[in-house]
């Protein structure tokens, strides 16, 4: 629709398009749509040399974090790589850095705050590299969620379990309500505690990790799971549902885990003969009951690493790690394959780039501190008791 068309039918964009348009930004996410200063051009050949000299100049300064789903480009100048936690722990393990600088997603950079010294900074290249299922559970929403749980006279058999793909302010949340956090590693562990301190759960954001730990690692059932609609009334649950539900899950997902199918599944298979499937638990119940192997990023690269020669593997998890991990076993005789046919990156992890890291790097050998994620103290105090409940699992 060209823009004369859109004013004669007097629609108005609303401030979600803007903000996906790159015309506007969420102050309460801190997740802008652009960074202040001039990029170098992503084709300047120099580039690698440039982030090298900056990162040499600054020394024990500067820590890099490199998530595992990050382009090869920037992952080549990680100090660390891992998952989003791994590296926030990381991270508070080298206090004498006072440069974080986290190659990832917002919630990551977050979770780094929450868990280092206020005398480090927590820096983002890119302040619009947020993830899609973070953003689908807001606080105000959840807000809601936990007035109609109250309404249906159940919030005190409550407890709130919060993944770690989450915003600061739904780990706070988790925090307050008693709830603790989970990775995709000890979600069953979580979620066993979640139930020796309450009668349901209410897991956030996503609804493939907490119906695939509840049902396959659990042993309940799915009709146990309900699904919480943040965008109906009252969740487009009853209070009859809410009440018969063990597991309360939120509508969230990966928008890269939940685009494999199990059509994914039996198609590899056919293409394949003798591949095993391997995918992550944020995919649909379906892709994982079909799966021949189960387990969160750490957990994959592991089960690669041990492979025999000669193995074949399809992949259900970011292209970015596939493809490195298909590169890297490839001399060891290991076929490894992307799960889907089509290609699927992360595309707000793939926004942290090369000349994003230059300019930060270089900001930051300058003695110029840019995009720093900082989250406020009242907020990290009940995010982090969230975390140290996690921490203390046994």
């Amino acid at each position: 629709m060209t823009t004369a068309q859109t004013t004669e039918l007097d629609v108005q964009p609303t401030p979600l398009a803007l903000l996906l348009l790159g015309r506007e930004a969420d102050p309460r996410s801190e997740r802008g749509v652009e960074c202040p200063g001039d990029l170098p051009s992503p084709s300047d050949p120099d580039l690698v040399e440039r982030a090298r000299a900056a990162k040499e100049k600054l020394g024990d300064k500067v820590f890099v974090l490199g998530h595992h789903y990050q382009r090869d480009e920037v992952i080549q100048f990680a100090d660390v790589t891992g998952d989003s936690f791994k590296l926030a722990r990381d991270a508070a393990a080298r206090p004498e850095a006072e440069y974080i600088v986290f190659c990832g997603v917002h919630f990551m950079a977050e979770s780094a705050d929450i868990l280092t010294s206020d005398d480090q900074k927590v820096v983002l290249p890119d302040l619009a590299a947020g993830c899609s299922m973070a953003d689908m559970a807001t606080a105000e929403q959840v807000a809601e969620c936990w007035d109609a749980l109250t309404d249906a006279g159940i919030a005190e058999q409550v407890v709130p379990v919060s993944y770690m793909n989450s915003s600061a302010d739904i780990k706070a949340f988790t925090g307050r309500h008693g709830g603790l956090i989970c990775t995709s590693s000890n979600a069953e562990r979580a979620l066993n505690w979640a139930f020796e301190h309450g009668e349901k759960v209410l897991f956030l954001p996503d609804q493939h990790l907490g119906r695939n730990t509840a049902v396959r690692d659990l042993g309940m059932s799915l009709e146990d799971c309900v699904v919480y609609n943040p965008h109906k009334p009252n969740g487009g649950l009853t209070a009859e549902q809410l009440r018969d539900a063990k597991m309360i899950l939120w509508r969230g997902h990966c928008s890269v885990h939940g685009r494999f199918s199990l059509e994914s599944v039996e198609d590899v298979r056919a293409r394949i003969p003798g591949v095993n499937v391997l995918v992550h638990p944020e995919c649909k119940h379906e892709v994982v009951a079909a799966a021949d192997y189960v387990g969160s990023t750490e957990y994959i690269i592991k089960a690669l690493e041990a492979a025999p020669a000669g193995s074949k593997w399809a992949i259900g998890t970011e292209l970015n790690l596939v493809r490195r991990l298909a590169n890297r076993f490839a001399p060891e005789g290991k076929e490894i394959v992307f799960l889907d046919k089509t290609v699927c990156f992360c595309s707000t992890m793939n926004r942290i780039d090369l000349p994003h890291l230059v300019w930060t790097l270089e900001s930051l050998a300058e003695g110029k501190l840019v995009n720093r994620i900082e989250v406020d103290k009242e907020t990290e105090a009940f995010a982090k008791l969230a975390l140290e409940r996690m921490l203390a699992l046994p």
